[in-house]
């Protein structure tokens, strides 16, 4: 049974890290098209940017509405990235091991 729970807080932890990638990757792509680097006119980057967003926005959403305006700013995905690593770095390995000694 151990080793099923690990297999699995293995398994979140990987989805999380997909996750954090797909925010950064979805950041550096704001940040080019913002300066006019890359635009959207080309097919694939306006593909990649919609589906980006397709991923991301409900995990925005709600802490959108929590957050003040702050005008050009969105600082959404920056809490997104923060709970994640809470997530990762402090509720998983906890929960973990809190199972793994109720277990025993």
């Amino acid at each position: 049974m151990d080793t099923i729970l690990a297999i699995g807080f293995d398994i979140v932890q990987i989805l999380l890290n997909v996750l954090w990638w797909i925010i950064v990757v979805q950041a550096i792509l704001s940040v080019l098209i913002a300066f006019n680097v890359i635009n959207t006119y080309n097919d694939f980057v306006s593909a990649l940017w919609r589906g980006l967003n397709t991923l991301t926005e409900p995990l925005y959403r709600p802490i959108r509405r929590v957050l003040p305006d702050t005008g050009p700013m969105d600082f959404a995905p920056f809490v997104v990235l923060i709970l994640i690593a809470i997530i990762n770095y402090a509720v998983i390995p906890n929960l973990n091991d809190a199972l793994i000694s109720a277990g025993t």
